[in-house]
């Protein structure tokens, strides 16, 4: 069994994950930390010296890789529903969960971190809003539940994916 959570920056993928597989005794793990970790570089500094283009090529390396596995939560970045070959990959390989946010919940949570390479350029609203309307029907397409999570706690939704998983699983 393994968990994917998609969804877009700040709708608390990597927190929900780490919860999630704790309550499971499952192996967490995170795209973006392992692609920092692997490469001792930030995200923001491989989208300066690669681009976005760069980043997506690391990103579906590491999502083919840790695909691999079994009994993992593995919370992903926000572009990774971009590829073709990724939503294969994700669809395939686990049950995937879609954590809605709305732009509101996506602002706040963001808005302190300065590590977000594709806010850095702009209004963060009016990219957060671009982003979705390019990202959430495939989102949808991807997820086998969709999780809204506005109003509620991140244990809360950790808990709800946990119910899914259990229920249907």
């Amino acid at each position: 069994m393994n968990i994917f959570i998609v969804g877009p920056m700040g709708s608390g993928k990597s927190t929900v994950g780490k919860i999630i597989s704790s309550e499971l005794f499952l192996t967490f793990y995170d795209t973006d930390a392992e692609i920092e970790s692997r490469t001792g570089a930030s995200i923001d500094w491989i989208f300066d010296l690669e681009g976005e283009e760069g980043f997506r090529k690391r990103e579906g390396g590491i999502l083919s890789e840790l695909a691999e596995l079994n009994s993992i939560v593995l919370s992903t970045g926000g572009g990774i529903i971009l590829s073709d070959l990724n939503r294969d990959i994700l669809s395939s390989r686990g049950t995937v969960f879609y954590l809605a946010t709305p732009i509101n919940v996506q602002l706040e949570r963001t808005s302190k971190d300065k590590d977000r390479p594709l806010l850095k350029d702009g209004d963060p609203g009016k990219i957060l809003e671009k982003l979705h309307e390019e990202r959430v029907s495939l989102y949808e397409e991807v997820a086998d539940y969709v999780v809204n999570t506005e109003n509620l706690s991140s244990q809360e939704v950790a808990s709800e994916i946990i119910k899914l998983v259990k229920n249907y699983g």
